[in-house]
C-alpha cells in the first residue's frame, strides 16, 4: 500500500487532554457535558493557514484538509478517544473465521445533509469511486477483491461517473457487494488485520459521499456549498477561495452528540503570526485547529512566558516522527552507494558510528527548544500508538561519542571512505534546515567528519529520494491510522526491487519481509507482538538515526468547552460548545 507523504510538520506537545467518547461522526473526541452556562452566540471562529487542496474524500491526502472534512463526512467505522475502532454509519460488523469476509450492518437512520437517505449503494459508490480515483489513500481499499483491476482506471470526471453508474467492471470491485439496503459485504483477497483501521481514517477513502451531489460537477463538486454534501454534523454555507469558509450545523442530524455549536467560520490566512495576534486581540476562539498545530517555537515560548495567556496554551503529542535514513543496500536498483550500504560488520559499524555520535537531546534543543518536538526513544512509531516499543527502549537513541569513534575506526580499517558525504533535506519544511546544521555539527564534533548539507526543493527531493539517490537524507512519517502496518509496509517492505514508492533506504531483510507478511494477516495481540519484533529488527540492523517526535501547539480560549485534540485529530465540532464570557 502506498500513499502521498504528508510533508508538513505537525507541531508537538506535552499535556494530555481529557477527551470523552462520542458516536455518529464524533470520532470519540469529546463531550460537551452539562457544566457551564452557554453563550447565546454558538459560533466557533478560527484561522487556517492556507486554502484547501481538496475536500473530496476520494482525493484528500493532507491533514489540513482532513481535519476540516471530518466534520462533513462519516465512515462506517471510526476511532474512539482511545484510538480504538468503534461503530459509526455501521452499527456493527462481522468478520468471517478466515478473515476474508467483512459484513457491515448499516444504521437505517443516516441521511446526507441534503436530505438524501444513505443506503448500502452509497457505500459501494463511494468506495468504488475512491479506488478508481487513485487518490493518496486509495490503497486503504486495496485488500478488497477486484481492487487491482479498478486501480488501473484512467477515467475521471463525467466519464468515470458514467462508468460507475453503469456498474462497469473496470471501476467496480467484485469483492464489494450489497445484499440489501442496510448491508455491505467486503471480500478480501487475503486476510488483512489492519484493514478496519485503514477505512476508519477520517474523511478519506473510507468516507461516504452522495452520488447525487458529486455527479453535478464530478471534479469540483466540493468547491460549491450546495453540492458539498456529506453525512456529517455540519455542512458548508459559503466559500470564498483564499479568504474564508462558513459552516452550519445540520438540522436534525442523525448522530450524537447533537451539535451545540451552530456555526463555524474559518478565515484562510497566509501568516501564522497574524493569526496568533488576532487570537490575542479576541478575534478567534482557537488557533492550531484544522491541522495547523505547528505554531512557531518563538511564539510558543513567548506565550509560555505571558501570565494571562500561558494557561490557554496546550501542547499535545502528535503522530509524526523524524529520522535520518541511510542508503543501506548496494545494488543496481539504487544509484547511491556510500559507506553505509551492505550487511557487513564494517557497514553496520559505519552506521552505528553516525548514529551514536549524534546527541539527540542537543539536536532537539537546537531545533525546537524541546517544546514542539521530543527526542525519539521508543522506536519510530509514536508513543500512544500500537507498536510503540516503550520509553528508552530504542538503543539507537543513545549518545555515546566514545563508542562511535571506535565504530568509525572499525569501518575505516575495512577501507570504507567517509569523504564527500552529503546530507540532503527538503527545504519546504522550516525545521529541516536547522536539523541539518545540528547534525553536521554533531558529526564534525564527535567524529571529525565534515558532512555537506544540501537543501532541495520539495518535488525533486522526494523524487530523488524515492529512487535511492541519497546516501544520507532526512526522513519522516505521519501515521494515518493506529496500526503498525501503516509504518512498516509503507517504509521498509522491500520485495522484488522495492516496489513500494515510500521505501527510501533500500532495506532488504528476508526475515523482516517474511514476518511483515505474516503480521499483516493478523490482528490483536499476535499482530502487535510481531510488529514490535519488526521494530526491533530495524534497530538491530541500525537502519536509521532517530531524531524527534512532533508535538502540536494549540491556543484555546477558556470559554470554548471541550476544545481539544488527540494524537491523530482535533475534537469534532459537534462535541464542543461556547460558554458565556
Amino acid at each position: 500500500m502506498t500513499r502521498s507523504l504528508w510533508l508538513r510538520i505537525v507541531a508537538p506537545a506535552l499535556t494530555a487532554l481529557m477527551v470523552a467518547s462520542a458516536c455518529g461522526g464524533g470520532g470519540g473526541n469529546g463531550n460537551t457535558g452539562n457544566g457551564g452556562q452557554l453563550a447565546a452566540n454558538q459560533t466557533l471562529t478560527f484561522p487556517i493557514f492556507g486554502d484547501f487542496g481538496t475536500l473530496d474524500p476520494g482525493m484528500i491526502d493532507a491533514e489540513t484538509d482532513s481535519e476540516i472534512a471530518q466534520n462533513l463526512f462519516d465512515n462506517l467505522v471510526i476511532f474512539d478517544k482511545n484510538l480504538k475502532i468503534s461503530p459509526d454509519i455501521a452499527s456493527s460488523w462481522d468478520v468471517s473465521s478466515d478473515g476474508l469476509t467483512y459484513t457491515f450492518h448499516l444504521r437505517s437512520d443516516v441521511t446526507f445533509s441534503n436530505g438524501d437517505k444513505l443506503t448500502s449503494k452509497d457505500v459501494l459508490y463511494s468506495w468504488n469511486r475512491a479506488a478508481a480515483l487513485q487518490g493518496g489513500y486509495a490503497g486503504n481499499l486495496s485488500p478488497i477483491v477486484g481492487y487491482k483491476t479498478v486501480s488501473a482506471n484512467t477515467k475521471s470526471g463525467a466519464s468515470l461517473e458514467s462508468l460507475l453508474e453503469a456498474k462497469d467492471p473496470s471501476v467496480t470491485m467484485s469483492g464489494l457487494t450489497a445484499p440489501d439496503a442496510n448491508t455491505v459485504v467486503a471480500k478480501l483477497s487475503a486476510p488483512a488485520g489492519w484493514w478496519l483501521a485503514a477505512i476508519a481514517l477520517e474523511s478519506t477513502t473510507g468516507a461516504i459521499v452522495d452520488v447525487n451531489a458529486v455527479k453535478q460537477n464530478p471534479d469540483n463538486w466540493w468547491t460549491n456549498p450546495a453540492t458539498l454534501v456529506g453525512t456529517g454534523a455540519y455542512k458548508a454555507t459559503a466559500y470564498t477561495p483564499k479568504q474564508s469558509i462558513d459552516f452550519e450545523a445540520v438540522p436534525n442530524w442523525w448522530g450524537s452528540p447533537k451539535p451545540t455549536i451552530k456555526k463555524v467560520h474559518l478565515d484562510i490566512l497566509q501568516n501564522v503570526a497574524s493569526g496568533i495576534t488576532s487570537y490575542e486581540q479576541g478575534h478567534y476562539d482557537v488557533v492550531g485547529f484544522g491541522g495547523y498545530s505547528n505554531l512557531p517555537v518563538d511564539q510558543v515560548r513567548r506565550i509560555q512566558n505571558t501570565a494571562n495567556e500561558k494557561s490557554q496554551l496546550v501542547l499535545h503529542p502528535k503522530v509524526r516522527s523524524y529520522w535520518v535514513s541511510f542508503n543501506v543496500t548496494c545494488d543496481a536498483t539504487r544509484p547511491a552507494k556510500g559507506p553505509f550500504c551492505g550487511n557487513t560488520a564494517a557497514a553496520k559499524a559505519a552506521r552505528m558510528a553516525f548514529i551514536l555520535s549524534v546527541d539527540k537531546d542537543a539536536v532537539v534543543n537546537v531545533v525546537c527548544q524541546n517544546i514542539v518536538c521530543k527526542p525519539i526513544t521508543g522506536g519510530l512509531i509514536v508513543k500512544g500508538l500500537d507498536g510503540y516499543l516503550g520509553d528508552n527502549q530504542d538503543p539507537l537513541s543513545k549518545f555515546d561519542a566514545a563508542t562511535a569513534k571506535q565504530d568509525l575506526a572499525t569501518a575505516k580499517a575495512a577501507g570504507l571512505d567517509f569523504s564527500n558525504l552529503t546530507y540532503y533535506y527538503d527545504s519546504s519544511n522550516p525545521i529541516n534546515g536547522p536539523t541539518a546544521l545540528a547534525l553536521q555539527d554533531q558529526w564534525n564534533t564527535n567524529l571529525g567528519i565534515k558532512v555537506n548539507v544540501q537543501p532541495r526543493d520539495h518535488s525533486p527531493f522526494i523524487k530523488a529520494r524515492l529512487k535511492g539517490s541519497y546516501v544520507l537524507s532526512r526522513d519522516g512519517w505521519q501515521a494515518d491510522y493506529n496500526n503498525p502496518q501503516d509504518w512498516y509496509d509503507n517504509l521498509f517492505a522491500r520485495v522484488a526491487g522495492c516496489p513500494d514508492a515510500n521505501c527510501t533506504t533500500g532495506y532488504n531483510n528476508d526475515a523482516f519481509n517474511t514476518l511483515l507478511t505474516k503480521a499483516d494477516t493478523e490482528s490483536g495481540a499476535q499482530a502487535l507482538t510481531d510488529y514490535q519484533s519488526l521494530g526491533k529488527m530495524l534497530e538491530d540492523d541500525a537502519v536509521y538515526i532517530p531524531l524527534y517526535y512532533t508535538v502540536g501547539a494549540f491556543l484555546f480560549k477558556s470559554y470554548v468547552k471541550n476544545a481539544g485534540t488527540n494524537n491523530f485529530f482535533d475534537n469534532y465540532w459537534n462535541t464542543m460548545a461556547i460558554l458565556k464570557h
